[in-house]
């Protein structure tokens, strides 16, 4: 594998694809892996449980980049809490309250 996970410019979204890709190959490994082991491969059946290790290991940072990938998403998009903000509504009620202010404001 010459995945290169430096940190360096990549985007979560480019590190999160790595992760996809690795995640693959390693179920690919594990596949040859239990084909030998099921013709009585010694070698093939210490391959299947480290493979079965890296797809853990992947597994992991596969979710934690999906997770940070959502959250700029969310960050992007302007949404807060699981809701978009609504500049437009906001606008509107920052006006009312300004006109009340204003007409309460010689009394």
């Amino acid at each position: 594998m010459d995945e290169d996970f430096s940190g360096g410019n990549n985007s979560p979204v480019d590190l999160l694809e790595e992760t996809e890709a690795l995640y693959r190959e390693m179920a690919e490994e594990l596949a040859r892996a239990l084909k030998g082991a099921r013709r009585g491969e010694a070698k093939d059946a210490k391959a299947a449980v480290q493979a079965v290790k890296d797809m853990r290991s992947a597994f992991q940072l596969l979710m934690e980049e999906r997770t940070r990938v959502e959250k700029l998403r969310k960050q992007v998009a302007g949404a807060v809490g699981g809701r978009e903000l609504d500049f437009d509504a906001a606008r509107a009620e920052i006006g009312r309250r300004l006109a009340r202010l204003r007409d309460a404001g010689d009394g």
